[in-house]
């Protein structure tokens, strides 16, 4: 009988990539923003927030990182599923840590969720397009 199982978990030198990806884009699209990446039991494993990012925003793209992450779906389906619940959404909008932004992403290689990457600083959309981008860039999807 196994009384333990493993669980993949993002390494930091791919952490690393995809936070400095996320910030590059932003760069070339002259956004600001702050990028997160964090495990599947939402600790921070790299993070990076650009010159001139006001820092509450380190929050708010920790706290995405960490609802797609722990969540395995994005900070924009919590956001859906919420607001299919009234229930739901009054419960949650109590709940620390829990982001409904968009700019969220868990991050899965072979069908499973090894970390989530939050972005934040610029608009939402945009928040997204640096997230995506960076996953793409290795191989990842969300």
């Amino acid at each position: 009988m196994t009384h333990a199982t493993l669980r993949p978990v993002i390494s930091y030198d791919s952490a690393r990539q995809l936070v400095d990806k996320a910030v590059s884009h932003a760069v070339a699209k002259g956004w600001r923003v702050c990028a997160v990446v964090v495990d599947p039991s939402g600790h921070v494993v790299a993070s990076g927030r650009m010159d001139g990012v006001p820092a509450p925003v380190f929050d708010y793209a920790n706290d995405k990182a960490y609802t797609a992450g722990t969540l395995g779906k994005s900070s924009r389906a919590f956001f859906e599923r919420m607001n299919s619940s009234p229930e739901l959404h009054m419960g949650m909008v109590n709940r620390p840590r829990v982001c409904a932004w968009d700019g969220g992403l868990p991050i899965v290689e072979d069908g499973q969720v090894i970390g989530g990457l939050g972005v934040s600083g610029a608009a939402g959309p945009e928040d997204v397009e640096c997230a995506e981008m960076a996953l793409t860039s290795l191989g990842l999807t969300g």
